[in-house]
């Protein structure tokens, strides 16, 4: 898991560099360079959580059947990392041969933690119960193979022989954000919500629903455009996935009401993530179907940034300091992190994206103050892994 952790840790540092960056250029202190969009985007997707999600989904499977911690697959951390550099360079360069050579590693990297996961079993039957976070792992990584296909070759023009008939960015956004990420982050809250609220779901029962809707409506977020099919598609899986996603809020809020101590400054971040999930999605009707006056094509191109940073990346900040605290030091009583000044500004700058989208005379100084904003969000997360990492090398 260390070596996992550890990659996290420079990507994360890498992506406050970047959000810098085109907060600068956007303010016209630095020029523009092409491909830096998806570059800022990967570095927190593919860069960090990544790391997390391979790193730990293994452990969490095996600690909830009652296994050994497995050791680390090199294998795994080998050609996920070297992909995902192979990647970034290859992005701004838009250049075929690391684009094509870094999307097969990561592909690779996916398929075999795939066959990893499949391979922690129960002991026994009665077991099968412990660790309903493993379903929503091994969804979420299936579909992001779909993701890392069509991402490979959105630069590539492989959207004809992909028989993709709509938008193809639409079709890669949507199987890693509502296909791997949401999964992903279900699965964290049902392994690690007794955890790091001390309390149980409020419905633990409602936990297979949840994670059939999701994935249903996965489904029909990523094929209703790849096949241009909205209404027995897209609109459905919308909907399942929308009604999942708050079905699971009330059972993170739930618990929380009236136990202050409970309520703390990390599971905010956890919570207040949704917000900037839900957001695109209330939205996404005028997108898709052109209601009203209000600038679609606008809300298209921006709204998955804020989706990425305050949902994503927002969660990532509550989740990553507990992982390092967990594992960096073994600590079982590990915490979730964040500070206030981390909260205030990743939800301000979230919030003054948004308004940018809609305040068209002044929106490149907007967009410059909000990703200025979340540079200044990670900068207490960053001093916090910079400590953990140098006591965990002590020790």
């Amino acid at each position: 898991m260390i070596p996992y952790l550890i990659m996290a840790f420079l990507y994360i540092m890498v992506a406050v560099l970047m959000a810098l960056e085109n907060s600068f250029s956007s303010l016209h202190i630095l020029p523009w360079f092409n491909g830096m969009v998806w570059l800022r985007v990967h570095f927190i997707t593919l860069g960090v959580l990544t790391q997390l999600i391979f790193g730990v989904s293994p452990i969490l499977t095996a600690k909830h059947y009652g296994l050994p911690r497995p050791a680390i697959q090199w294998n795994v951390w080998a050609t996920l990392n070297v992909g995902i550099i192979m990647l970034l360079v290859g992005i701004p360069l838009i250049s075929a041969l690391p684009i094509i050579a870094g999307g097969t590693l990561v592909f690779i990297s996916t398929v075999l933690l795939l066959v990893q996961l499949s391979r922690i079993r129960p002991v026994s039957n009665k077991s099968e119960s412990t660790s309903a976070g493993r379903k929503f792992y091994i969804a979420g990584l299936a579909y992001f193979l779909l993701g890392i296909l069509v991402g490979t070759g959105l630069f590539l023009g492989w959207a004809k022989p992909l028989r993709i008939v709509g938008n193809a960015t639409e079709v890669h956004i949507h199987a890693n954000n509502w296909g791997l990420m949401s999964l992903i982050f279900a699965g964290l809250f049902v392994d690690l919500y007794p955890v790091w609220a001390k309390r149980p779901f409020a419905n633990p029962k409602s936990i297979t629903p949840i994670f059939w809707m999701m994935t249903l409506g996965a489904f029909g977020l990523i094929f209703g455009p790849w096949f241009e099919i909205k209404w027995f598609l897209l609109v459905p899986g919308l909907v399942l996935h929308l009604a999942a996603t708050i079905w699971l809020l009330y059972n993170v809020i739930q618990p929380l009401c009236g136990h202050k101590e409970a309520q703390t400054i990390g599971m905010k971040h956890l919570i207040m993530s949704y917000f900037w999930l839900l957001a695109p999605i209330l939205t996404a009707p005028i997108v898709l179907f052109g209601i009203g006056d209000l600038p679609s094509a606008t809300i298209e191109r921006l709204a998955p940034q804020a989706l990425i940073y305050g949902w994503v990346l927002q969660f990532g900040m509550g989740a990553i300091p507990y992982f390092f605290q967990r594992f960096l030091f073994n600590d079982e009583n590990a915490t979730l992190g964040g500070t206030w000044l981390s909260f205030l500004l990743i939800n301000l700058g979230s919030l003054i994206l948004w308004i940018s989208i809609f305040a068209e005379s002044i929106q490149g100084s907007l967009y410059g103050i909000a990703y200025l904003l979340w540079a200044g969000a990670l900068i207490p997360i960053v001093l916090d892994l910079w400590q953990k990492v140098q006591m965990g090398i002590k020790d």
